[in-house]
């Protein structure tokens, strides 16, 4: 297995992953549950771990990508690691929220309202840029896609 068979691999989990991450903390906090709010914040933690792994596995595979003669596809790559960048500075930003209100409430076992509130907007965005990562991604390596959105913005035709 090479780096970009494990970036292809893995890339599905962060994004299925924040999706019911942010389900169950919306679940925990209408029901009023500190079992799933804190459950929900211990799988951000988790999640971020994950989707570091599928970020350095993507800049390999970028490199091996790279070396290949694919000059077409050079700026849906380029353009997709950005929106990597900012997908995972949104799930760090997630990350040190969920990681600061579970250590803050060890003792007590009642999270503090800032954590649940932060994680739900920094769940929220970091889905939206989750979203829009894999809908680059996948053009890469999907050129159906990548037909379709040239066609909808009027850049090719069929």
């Amino acid at each position: 297995m090479d780096w970009v068979h494990l970036h292809l691999a893995l890339n599905h989990l962060p994004v299925v992953g924040i999706l019911f991450i942010f389900g169950l903390l919306v679940l925990g906090i209408c029901r009023g549950s500190e079992e799933l709010k804190r459950l929900s914040l211990q799988l951000c933690v988790a999640l971020f771990v994950v989707a570091m792994v599928v970020k350095f596995s993507g800049e390999e595979s970028a490199e091996i990508l790279f070396s290949e003669p694919a000059a077409e596809l050079s700026a849906l790559i380029v353009a997709h690691e950005n929106a990597a960048d900012q997908a995972v500075t949104g799930g760090f930003l997630l990350f040190v929220i969920a990681g600061v209100g579970l250590y803050r409430s060890r003792k007590t076992r009642i999270l503090p309202v800032w954590a649940t509130i932060g994680c739900s907007v920094f769940a929220f965005l970091t889905l939206l840029l989750l979203a829009r990562t894999a809908n680059l991604g996948g053009q890469i390596a999907h050129p159906e896609i990548r037909e379709r959105v040239e066609i909808r913005e009027g850049i090719g035709t069929k």
